[in-house]
Order: structure tokens, then sequence, then C-alpha cells
């Protein structure tokens, strides 16, 4: 069974950056498509980025693309989300999403392409 877990979130204020992080275990690591997605009050869940886990193609929603990146550690199992330049309304709840054996596709991603999901990891970004 694979579990996946985030960390990293916090409060920073606006222009400030954070780095969320993602530990995957149950599973193996390489091979898979690694999401990350947010939702914020009252919000649908978003999707922002995607990692080929153990290659090195990433795609991400236009939103985030320049902002935000995602990348991986193979060794560690685990990846990562840097965000630079937060404005108040990046404030959301940060969640990792694991797909096995599959290819994350350059656009469109949802929720429903991911099998496995964390908790998520708060990310709160004040004026």
């Amino acid at each position: 069974q694979v579990q996946v877990a985030e960390s990293g979130g916090g409060s920073v204020q606006a222009g400030g950056s954070l780095r969320l992080s993602c530990t995957v275990s149950g599973g193996t690591f390489s091979g898979n498509a690694l999401g990350w997605f947010r939702q914020g009050p009252g919000k649908e869940r978003e999707w922002v980025a995607c990692i080929n886990t153990g290659r090195s193609a990433t795609s991400y929603d236009d939103s985030f693309r320049g902002r935000f990146t995602i990348s991986q550690d193979s060794a560690k199992n685990m990846a990562y989300l840097a965000m630079y330049t937060l404005k108040p309304e990046d404030s959301a709840t940060y969640f990792c999403a694991v797909k096995p054996r599959h290819l994350c596709r350059r656009k469109g991603l949802t929720p429903a392409d991911f099998d496995y999901w964390g908790q998520g990891t708060q990310v709160t970004v004040s004026s």
C-alpha cells in the first residue's frame, strides 16, 4: 500500500518562499506520476505540478509555471514543491498525490488522475 505524506507548510509573508516536501513509502518510488495539488477555502482542489518519478520530465499548470518548481530526490523517495514570490491567494492546503506506473500528462491533470493522497500541509501567506 502506497503512503504519501506532506510536510513543510507554515506561515510566510507575501513575497517569501517556502519548500514543501512529499515522502512516498510502501511502493516503488520511481516510475510513477507524482502530483502537487492545492485547495483553498471554499474552492475546488486544483492541480499545480507533476513529475515523473525517477525521470526528469515535469509539467505545470500555466498558473504556476515560473513561480513554483517541482523536483525530486529518488534516493530519499521524496519530492518537493518550491514556491517563490508567494501571494496571499496562494494560501491553501497543499496535497501530494501518486499514480503508480503512470506518466504525467503535460496539462489538465485532475484529482481523479491520482490514486494515493497525503493528508495535506497548510500554507498561509500573509500580506
